[in-house]
């Protein structure tokens, strides 16, 4: 039985999945002309996993608020450089870690995520596009395929992080057991900073792999371009980089409470210490319940993920419209991981599409008052008065 809080007192572990759910409207399409945060507004809120999973429905009215906060807490950077030094944008966005789904965008354009952070208002006007809410609808109905939603309340910061990690000790043995598990989260520390996300799907093939299996739902009856289809590559790599972590026992007690700011002796609240007691697990404070996941995550029998599986979905049919498996490379992962990390804790500028994917620009929000499309437009105008005046 898994459960899921009745609120959410800060961002939650990821946003969106799907590659419609970034603010992506529209792919590269030379002739003609999704999430990430896939991604945290991110989203996929998660019912939570397998079999009864807890009711997310007041999550989202708390993240509405949250983002209305970090709006006013924002608002007076829009009038200074985007390149502020005093800060790291980890703290000028006040954030103690990163989703999958946020470095799945930046991964198609690092402008557009900030941008994004400064004018949360459009991202989540965006979000409410037809196509958003049926992907959201979608998923919502395959996690129901094999889990009940089970509403707890919840009153602390811990008691929030508490249901997720409930869940995963409910989904450890299942899997285990040759079950399939749906929304399972991962997490770890990356070069010093905590980055999160939530698995759409984990199960064991007839090889006996385990196989990482992401659902994509599409507009297009069609395969993504290449350049969506290397996001969400990184996206499913990504994850796996961050499950092996964890039954390879390289996440420490430490980096869950340290980076995310929480008080290890908080003693956990009525309704979570009786949804542990439901699964079987007996916690009194959220300190115990992080040894507990951790010590059960690592000794169990689940090996590193196998496999990473992409499935395409017609939203308008819905029906399938191909399988891709993706590659692993962990040192090209980890070196491009690095690049995107180096920009949140301070250590470089942002930087936009390069001149070849500036095709992207043409459906972006933020097209009007992008910095980098601006510097470009200059680059543009000098060069073309200099070839004039020579000519």
């Amino acid at each position: 039985m898994d459960a899921s809080g009745s609120q959410q007192l800060l961002d939650d572990w990821d946003d969106i999945s799907d590659s419609e759910f970034l603010n992506i409207p529209l792919e590269q399409q030379n002739i003609d002309p999704q999430l990430p945060l896939s991604n945290e507004t991110d989203s996929k809120h998660s019912v939570d996993f397998d079999s009864p999973s807890v009711s997310t429905s007041s999550l989202y009215n708390h993240n509405e608020e949250a983002m209305g906060q970090e709006t006013v807490k924002t608002r007076g950077l829009k009038r200074k450089s985007l390149h502020e030094n005093s800060f790291s944008p980890m703290q000028r966005f006040l954030k103690q870690h990163l989703s999958v789904t946020l470095l799945c965008d930046q991964s198609w354009c690092e402008m557009k995520t900030v941008y994004s952070l400064l004018k949360p208002y459009l991202k989540r006007k965006d979000l409410q596009r037809t196509e958003v809410k049926i992907g959201k609808d979608i998923h919502l109905s395959r996690e129901l395929e094999i889990q009940d939603v089970v509403p707890i309340n919840i009153l602390t910061r811990e008691d929030a992080e508490a249901i997720k990690l409930l869940n995963m000790l409910h989904m450890i043995p299942r899997l285990e057991s040759g079950e399939r598990v749906r929304e399972f989260p991962v997490f770890g520390l990356q070069e010093g900073v905590f980055v999160m996300g939530v698995i759409d799907e984990l199960m064991y093939n007839q090889k006996g792999e385990l196989v990482l299996h992401e659902l994509k739902t599409r507009k297009h009856n069609s395969m993504p371009s290449s350049a969506q289809d290397k996001v969400n590559c990184f996206q499913v790599a990504l994850y796996k980089l961050l499950f092996d972590g964890l039954v390879r026992g390289e996440v420490k007690k430490d980096h869950v409470l340290n980076q995310l700011k929480l008080r290890s002796t908080q003693v956990l609240g009525a309704g979570v210490q009786a949804h542990a007691k439901s699964i079987g697990v007996q916690v009194t404070t959220f300190e115990e319940l992080v040894d507990a996941l951790l010590i059960t995550v690592s000794c169990s029998d689940l090996p590193c993920v196998d496999l990473l599986q992409l499935e395409y979905y017609h939203q308008g049919s819905s029906g399938p419209i191909g399988t891709r498996v993706a590659p692993y490379n962990e040192a090209q992962l980890r070196a491009e991981l690095q690049h995107y990390l180096a920009y949140w804790t301070g250590q470089r500028e942002p930087k936009g599409v390069d001149i070849e994917e500036a095709w992207k620009c043409r459906s972006c929000l933020y097209e009007q008052t992008c910095d980098w499309i601006k510097k470009g437009s200059q680059v543009s105008d000098q060069q073309a008065a200099h070839a004039s005046s020579c000519s």
